[in-house]
């Protein structure tokens, strides 16, 4: 009797549902009749909205996963579809987690948010926000523009990293993740090319942006990304996180996909024409040998390392192909864009002599332009994120910048030292040397302030400082195998 009660009750409430979904979607009709297509675009984000909320709650790691999946690819729908800042999507994903996370707060140990990464992150947020009190009078509009990237998405995207991430499974969910998304960035730069760029990729390109990525009659190839610059540091970041793994304690045919795929990679970084990508390729690779505690690998791959870049400086082979000719020109003291670059450094040294605070958040670069045109340094250009920091933050600011980050760099190398499990070291220390890679790239182009370079560092970073968490899943792992044996 209560069984078929139950089931008469679950087609009642089935009926029920159906009956207002058609009332819904009549309404909807209806309502385009009346006031075009704006309601049923209002219905279908607010339905996407409670869907991924929901998704949240089911599954908090869904949270960084649907952010970085986001800042690979947002660029698509910027370009494709338009009209809609997108970018400010990326608060949105980050605003919803933190009220997820609160709402379901009895789930996480809150107590993982006291460690040296996210209070230093959180004074550097401070310090960003005591930067609209800068005495130089940047717009305050600038100011919340460049805040952002500069420290709210760190500040806010690390400590949920923190709370939601525990086990080994994590940190290979992350890894498949970015290196996906980079080799699908780079079969569509292939194809940006070879075939064509789409038609949101050729309106850029019309629309001014054959300025920058059209040179000498080469396309200079950005793929998703928001520019060439940070497509092909991403790309050596990334290539760079895959040749090392490719060397890990992994089944052969692991370890041949990973090749293949920094292969693709090493393309795509060649065909952005992107020179300071070199560096990050460099520095991180010398950073791998160093980590490695092989001390013939590092001889070998100290001479390979050299040998590379010897073959750049020192030869002209290859320089018929538009790609290497451009790669090649990062090592020549004599390039062009070399010297304005620091005859730029020269003029802001002289004009920030005076002023160790900086000029404020925004003050420069394309929030500088936009918002602060009357101040002297919004007609100096950057083309560097050290540069920037220094800029906007003054020495005082660019001294605190730079020891967080190598501070960081210095803990996430220990670590990485200290690591007994061969497989979780080797990732570990990928993650390391793509940072160090980034960090270092970042002096030649704005790369560790944008997506998705930024967002695979902050990711990278919790990875790193939970790696000793993750050593003990390991060791408990194969005390419980011993025991079952």
């Amino acid at each position: 009797m209560n069984k078929t009660y139950e089931v008469s009750k679950s087609n009642w409430l089935n009926t029920i549902i159906i009956a207002i979904a058609i009332m819904f979607c009549v309404g909807i009709c209806l309502s385009v009749v009346d006031m075009g297509i704006l309601v049923p675009i209002m219905v279908i984000a607010i339905s996407m909205l409670i869907a991924v909320q929901i998704s949240f709650i089911h599954n908090p790691k869904m949270i960084v996963w649907l952010l970085t999946f986001y800042c690979f690819t947002f660029g698509i729908l910027g370009r494709e579809v338009g009209g809609i800042p997108f970018g400010i999507l990326q608060e949105g994903i980050l605003l919803l987690g933190w009220l997820t996370l609160i709402f379901t707060a009895n789930r996480y140990n809150w107590g993982s948010l006291n460690n040296d990464l996210t209070i230093l992150l959180l004074f550097w947020l401070i310090l960003s926000i005591l930067e609209i009190a800068n005495p130089a009078g940047a717009s305050p509009r600038g100011w919340l523009q460049e805040i952002r990237a500069a420290a709210l998405y760190p500040a806010c995207l690390i400590p949920i990293c923190f709370l939601v991430f525990k086990k080994n499974k994590d940190l290979n969910n992350f890894i498949y993740l970015i290196l996906g998304l980079s080799l699908l960035a780079s079969l569509n730069g292939i194809k940006q090319l070879y075939i064509g760029p789409w038609p949101g990729e050729q309106r850029f390109l019309d629309d001014g942006g054959n300025i920058t990525h059209i040179l000498f009659g080469k396309l200079r190839v950005f793929s998703f990304y928001s520019d060439a610059g940070q497509f092909g540091a991403s790309q050596a970041a990334i290539c760079l996180i895959s040749l090392v793994l490719a060397l890990g304690p992994f089944k052969l045919w692991k370890r041949i996909l990973l090749l293949v795929a920094a292969l693709f990679m090493f393309y795509g970084m060649l065909i952005s024409g992107t020179r300071g990508a070199l560096f990050a390729l460099i520095v991180g690779a010398l950073l791998a040998i160093l980590l490695s505690k092989n001390y013939k690998g590092i001889i070998i791959g100290g001479f390979f390392a050299l040998a590379f870049i010897g073959f750049l400086k020192f030869t002209n082979i290859g320089n018929n192909n538009y790609q290497i000719l451009r790669l090649r020109s990062a090592l020549d003291t004599k390039d062009a864009s070399l010297n304005v670059r620091l005859k730029n450094q020269q003029i802001l040294r002289e004009y920030l002599s005076t002023r160790p605070l900086g000029g404020g958040l925004g003050v420069i670069g394309v929030w500088g332009e936009a918002y602060n045109k009357d101040k002297f340094l919004s007609t100096v250009a950057p083309d560097s994120y050290w540069v920037k920091v220094w800029a906007m933050y003054g020495i005082v600011g660019f001294i605190f910048w730079f020891c967080i980050m190598i501070y960081i760099l210095g803990k996430s190398c220990g670590i990485v030292w200290n690591i007994r499990d061969d497989g979780l070291r080797i990732k570990i220390m990928a993650l390391t040397c793509g940072y160090a890679g980034v960090l270092f790239c970042s002096y030649a182009n704005e790369v560790i302030n944008t997506a998705p370079s930024s967002f695979v560092v902050y990711i990278s970073w919790v990875f790193i400082f939970i790696a000793p968490k993750l050593q003990k899943e390991i060791d408990e792992n194969n005390s419980q195998s011993n025991l079952n044996i």
